[in-house]
């Protein structure tokens, strides 16, 4: 335990500043994996609908999206 009250604070906020570090570094993976599935999601879509113009010979428009 600690003796003074400087100690005191540092070894009560000791565990406070690192949960939070711990919980900023999962919120930002993901957020990180959620930017790369919708990245990934995107490309997919417009390869598909790509594909299909090409072999319908239809020209399809892309939902609005909510940016």
């Amino acid at each position: 335990m600690p003796h003074g009250i400087v100690s005191g604070v540092v070894f009560a906020l000791t565990p406070t500043i690192l949960l939070g570090v711990i919980f900023w570094f999962v919120m930002r993976a993901i957020i990180r994996a959620d930017r790369t599935e919708r990245a990934a999601y995107t490309k997919i879509e417009a390869e598909e609908r790509a594909k299909f113009e090409r072999e319908r010979g239809v020209t399809t428009t892309a939902p609005p999206t909510a940016d």
